[in-house]
């Protein structure tokens, strides 16, 4: 059960990394904001974790650490702002999640824990996979997009050519402004 919650995690993680992409990027400023505020919950996270003890204790810190890595690594998403960016960002809280997976996976025992750790990998291997996909079909779909713009450009063109004069220039830039040329 905590391994399905685990792959929900990390599915939701991928959904918002990629909806956020639709998002404007961020300025240096609000990057560096982004990276502060990730220290300092995970700093308050941490010292929670001083009371606990045992298995407790480090699933505490490992999911605390895997906050802060989820963080810092949508910030950096939203900074460079590029699918190769939200790739990584997404790999990175598959790669936490897996770790705090694998620090709840050592209260078990035997073959259990053997077979939760595995589930743990495979969530983590899956998570990634998808990632990888996604990053591939956002640059075909952005590529797709550019050849359609560029042949409705070349159609607009092809139409003010049958024209003269003022009406032809304006027929153009007006092209050229539609089609971001």
């Amino acid at each position: 059960m905590r391994n399905i919650q685990m792959l929900v995690s990390a599915v939701a993680t991928s959904i918002c990394l990629v909806a956020s992409g639709s998002v404007l990027a961020t300025t240096k400023a609000e990057y560096s904001a982004a990276k502060d505020k990730a220290k300092a919950e995970y700093k308050m996270a941490a010292d929670k974790c001083v009371s606990l003890s045992g298995n407790t204790r480090d699933v505490c810190k490992a999911e605390a650490k895997a906050d802060r890595k989820k963080a810092d690594a949508v910030a950096e998403a939203d900074y460079k702002h590029t699918p190769k960016a939200r790739r990584d960002a997404v790999e990175d809280s598959a790669e936490a999640d897996y770790k705090v997976a694998k620090e709840k996976c050592d209260a078990k025992t035997g073959n259990d824990k053997d077979v939760c750790i595995k589930e743990a990998k495979a969530a983590e291997t899956k998570t990634k996979a998808d990632a990888k996909a996604l990053q591939k079909t956002t640059v075909a779909r952005k590529d797709a997009s550019d050849d359609k713009r560029d042949a409705d450009y070349k159609v607009a063109i092809e139409k003010c050519d049958g024209m003269s004069g003022d009406g032809k220039d304006a027929c153009r830039k007006d092209a050229k402004t539609r089609y971001g040329k």
